[in-house]
This record gives C-alpha cells, structure tokens and sequence, in this order.
C-alpha cells in the first residue's frame, strides 16, 4: 500500500502507468519501438524503486513511531493488597470540568502477567482491567481493607 493511498483512500496513477496504454500507438505509428520499449523498462524500473523506496520509508517510520510510543508507557509496579484507583475513560461522552475521571479506590486480588490485574471494589466485585488503567492510591487504608488484607 503506497503511502499516496494511506493519506488519500485512492490509488495514485502516475503518468508511467497512463503511458502503458498508449504503447500501442506508438506501435501503430512505426515510431522507434525498440527507443519506446526500452524507455517504457526504464520508466518501470524506476516506479519499482520508488514503491520500495516508498515501503523502506513506511517501515521506518512505523519502527520510530513504536519506539516513541513504547517510551511514553512507563511499568507499573503493583503488589497484591494495594489500594488503587480506575480511570474511567467513558467520560469524556459527558464532559465534565471538575468531574474526576479517577473512580474508587479498589483492592488488587490478584495481578496477571502482561499487565493485567483483578480489581474488588468494597461490595465484593472482583473484575479484570489492563495495568495501564490503575494508578496508586495514596489516600487513607479504609478500616475494611485492613481486615481483609490480614484474613488473606
């Protein structure tokens, strides 16, 4: 997929392409054919390299970008008992200025490799989220979470 159609939706024609259909007037006409056949091979050639060139440049550009991408996620350590809040990204359907889009705190039960980790809210509800969603809670250790966290 040339980078043409990525930003437009639609094949780029180029005149080399367009010329390929008028080969055969030439042909018609007896103008040089053996001069228009090897021109024709020098212009294909040269649209081959630019479809590579055009796919180097595409590849680079999606290894940069996943470098730069992957350098803004920093790990996230978390131990089971801690407390941490959800972020709800929901609402932004229902802007709010002063709203928090932080919600809880909930209790880690369990943490999952990739970065999963099983949340239990206060009634009892335990539910799965992605690690990128949960960050520390540095507020008071409810009564509650005191005693469950010494039963375990």
């Amino acid at each position: 997929m040339s980078p043409y159609k990525l930003v437009f939706g639609k094949a780029c024609h180029l005149p080399v392409e367009l010329e390929h259909k008028a080969y055969w007037a030439i042909k018609r006409l007896n103008l040089d054919l053996e001069a228009a056949g090897e021109k024709r091979l020098l212009q294909l050639n040269e649209l081959d390299e630019f479809r590579n060139q055009s796919y180097e440049n595409a590849k680079l550009y999606k290894e940069k970008t996943k470098q730069w991408h992957n350098r803004k996620i920093h790990p996230r350590n978390f131990e089971v008992g801690k407390q941490v809040l959800l972020f709800n990204s929901r609402l932004k359907l229902f802007p709010g200025k002063l709203k928090s889009r932080w919600s809880g705190p909930f209790l880690i039960t369990q943490i999952f490799p990739f970065g999963t980790v099983e949340l239990e809210d206060k009634s009892g509800r335990k539910f799965k989220v992605n690690g990128q969603r949960v960050k520390q809670y540095w507020g008071e250790f409810n009564l509650f979470y005191k005693i469950l966290f010494f039963l375990i």
